[in-house]
């Protein structure tokens, strides 16, 4: 019969959910390990934000202006500038400005393909680089090439074929403005000369080189690239941010990083003179286009006006007519205007045309106007009809004269304005912000970094502690404990600081010959008065019991199983007689415990060396006595299947209340299942935070199979936090403390 944990002063409540003080308890154990991967992560990001190349951000700004305001040069054409300020959406501008049109002109311009930099050494040669003014002795320890200061080279031309686009090329400076090159293609390094265009023959093909400077002593190295053109377009179209900065306010950021800023604004302000540029150019092209069909209606529309004034002038002198009637005048100025809105249309039609097909609504709106226009006109010539023929035929002539005149002027006027539409490079954006050279660099920010990676590091290390926890703490929680192995535990003791020190001093109590006893030196500390609640138990424990011999044991080393059994006994021959036997035929060492010799003792008694009064010592606590190991047999097993043991426990039990045997761990060796058979309890020693619930089961399993039955657990070594268990917390906690009598 099995009984659950009594204790007198215990209150427990049963959980197994993951609480806040067992959290807290499993940060607090681990918190080296927490701080050892936080402080790793701080090093490291330091170490990162340190070395890392500077990022820096630059933008230039655009804005789309509005078309000017031309209402006051407005005659019979209208001012034609007007209709080549085409305004665009900003939408539409964002993506011509990153364009491939656009940004393969700077990179053309910039030479952006060739990558040409100074040999670094990995990791610190920038960091070293950026931290110098001046140019470096070249190399390390005068070998590689390596730069360590302000070492720059132009390169205007670097023509490689294509398969060897993108391959790694080093040049180094020589003495005297000469270079040598090495790199694919070459079987030995060739030479050139600064300021030269050099032709290399390569096994690939021939490779053209000019280099226009060179910032650095003799020895330094660079690093040269040629990259694919089209790569470069499309890295840097991908890299440019662009937008417009407020809702319709017409005014185009573009935005991008680099780490090198004079290179980043001269990227910027170039695309920004590109982007400008092909805006102008846009619009000359079409005042071109404009400006051809109007030069080839100017002969024509001159001849038309000659012959018109001479219709007119011979008609007057034939008629001798000097002027028109009012009537006359009023037909002739309704007609002109109808004649010149007619043209007007006209001529915007063909405008339209030379950019869209017929069926164009802006086409199609024009022509229905057209089509009202030449309506009004008939009828003003039906009325033209009905007057006199002098009077008729004069209006008409009159009126051919005026709208020849007005058109022939009004072409003159509009060539002009084309012609200085085209020369005065003027469009409808402009560049209103120019890239700077950024002073600060945006990327890394130092600060942020180690913070971030200091936090980042705290949670990798907690999630580390509940991952060691899981995976290879042992059992810290009672009641998992008792769930799953389907015992009860019987004694939970906590961990003792002055056990600790009791162990520390052990070795010297021996050579005094002093006992090391817990029980005794402090028989108030919360570890003795759950003993005392084990004693309480092992009554009810042992109803069912065949025999008084009481059996401790683990499943492995280390458990402070030895501890348990000395005490145990102590508070047990309190009110008991009491012998314990030391059955660790391999480890043993109770002795140590009572300041004793390992002597004479189990194993040489089962050897028939020496007798049962031979072995049992008398111990400084009354009511206690003590049998030792003696000398460690070489087959301690073997030894304890001699029905000398069997005897021996026999006699001891009908002398003593309680005979209580420390064994040795049952998953370790054979003893323990051996020692089981003869004992009528068996306790099984856990240890707080070391002990696993698998090994539990185990060992419960291996005494099971030699006949034996596992009566209970003790849970030693439990950590406390303030006097509450780790398991506890405000739910299902419980703690130990001193109840000494009152001083008087």
């Amino acid at each position: 019969m099995t009984q659950p944990n009594q204790h007198a002063d215990v209150n427990v409540v049963e959980t197994t959910e993951l609480d806040l003080a067992s959290v807290l308890d499993i940060l607090l154990d681990n918190r080296l390990l927490i701080a050892a991967i936080a402080t790793v992560f701080t090093f490291i990001s330091g170490l990162y934000a340190l070395l890392v190349t500077p990022i820096y951000e630059s933008n230039i700004l655009v804005q789309i202006e509005d078309s000017p305001d031309a209402s006051a040069a407005k005659d019979l054409l209208g001012t034609l500038s007007t209709m080549f300020d085409v305004k665009s959406t900003a939408d539409a501008e964002i993506q011509i400005l990153g364009s491939r049109l656009v940004v393969s002109r700077a990179v053309d311009k910039l030479k952006l393909f060739i990558h040409a930099r100074p040999h670094r050494f990995p990791v610190i040669g920038g960091w070293l680089a950026r931290r110098r003014d001046g140019l470096s002795v070249p190399g390390l320890f005068g070998v590689g090439g390596y730069t360590w200061g302000r070492e720059s080279i132009d390169v205007a031309t670097f023509d490689v074929p294509k398969q060897l686009e993108g391959k790694p090329y080093k040049l180094v400076a020589l003495a005297g403005g000469r270079y040598e090159l090495s790199g694919p293609g070459f079987d030995q390094p060739v030479k050139g000369r600064v300021g030269t265009a050099e032709t290399f023959p390569a096994s690939a093909g021939p490779i053209k080189l000019l280099v226009r400077g060179i910032n650095g002593t003799a020895g330094a190295g660079f690093d040269l690239v040629r990259g694919s053109r089209m790569d470069t377009i499309e890295d840097l179209q991908k890299q440019l941010r662009i937008q417009e900065l407020g809702k319709q306010s017409g005014v185009i950021s573009a935005t991008l990083r680099s780490d090198d800023p004079v290179q980043l604004s001269a990227i910027l302000n170039e695309i920004g003179d590109q982007y400008v540029r092909q805006n102008v150019d846009r619009k000359a092209a079409q005042a071109e286009n404009s400006l051809q069909f109007l030069a080839s209606q100017e002969p024509k529309m001159k001849r038309d006006l000659e012959q018109a004034e001479n219709r007119l002038n011979d008609y007057r002198n034939k008629h001798k007519i000097l002027d028109l009637t009012e009537e006359g005048k009023s037909i002739l100025a309704q007609s002109l205007d109808a004649e010149q809105q007619h043209f007007t249309l006209t001529q915007k039609r063909q405008e339209l045309l030379t950019r869209f097909g017929p069926m164009h609504p802006g086409v199609v709106a024009i022509d229905e106007q057209i089509a009202g226009t030449l309506g009004y006109i008939g009828e003003l010539t039906d009325q033209i009809k009905r007057m006199p023929t002098a009077q008729r035929d004069a209006i008409r002539l009159q009126r051919d004269v005026q709208v020849n005149t007005d058109l022939y002027l009004a072409l003159r006027n509009n060539i002009e304005q084309l012609r200085l539409l085209k020369a005065g490079k003027v469009g409808s954006v402009r560049l209103v912000d120019a890239a700077s050279l950024p002073e600060r660099a945006v990327f890394p920010k130092k600060t942020i970094v180690v913070v971030v990676a200091t936090l980042l590091g705290l949670f990798v290390g907690a999630g580390a502690a509940f991952v060691r926890d899981q995976l290879f703490t042992g059992i810290t929680n009672v009641r998992s404990l008792e769930a799953h192995s389907g015992l009860a535990v019987y004694a939970t003791v906590p961990h003792s600081e002055q056990q600790r020190k009791l162990a520390a001093d052990l070795a010297d109590s021996m050579a005094a010959g002093q006992a090391s006893l817990l029980a005794n030196s402090y028989p108030g500390d919360p570890a003795v008065e759950s003993l005392r609640s084990l004693r309480t138990a092992l009554q009810f424990a042992m109803l069912d019991a065949n025999n008084n011999v009481v059996l401790l044991t683990g499943p492995s080393p280390g458990l402070g199983k030895s501890f348990a059994s000395a005490n145990l006994a102590v508070v047990l021959a309190e009110n008991k007689r009491v012998v314990l036997v030391d059955g660790d035929l391999r480890r043993g060492i109770l002795n140590k415990y009572f300041g004793e010799e390992r002597g004479a003792g189990v194993a040489d008694l089962i050897a028939g060396t020496r007798s049962a009064a031979d072995v049992i010592r008398k111990t400084n606590v009354p009511n206690l006595d003590l049998v030792t190991t003696g000398t460690l047999p070489p087959n301690a097993a073997t030894l304890l299947l001699n029905r000398n043991w069997l005897s021996f426990i026999q006699k001891v039990s009908a002398e003593y209340d309680i005979v209580l045997i420390d064994s040795p761990p049952v998953l370790a060796v054979a003893d323990a299942a051996i020692m089981a058979t003869i004992a009528g309890t068996v306790f099984l020693v856990a240890r707080f935070g070391k002990t696993r619930v698998g090994e539990v089961m185990e060992s419960v399993k291996q005494l099971a199979q030699s006949g034996s039955r596992v009566s209970g657990l003790i849970f030693n070594g439990m950590k406390t936090r303030g006097g509450n268990y780790r398991y506890g917390g405000k739910y299902g906690s419980y703690r130990y403390v001193s109840y000494d009598y009152e001083n008087t």
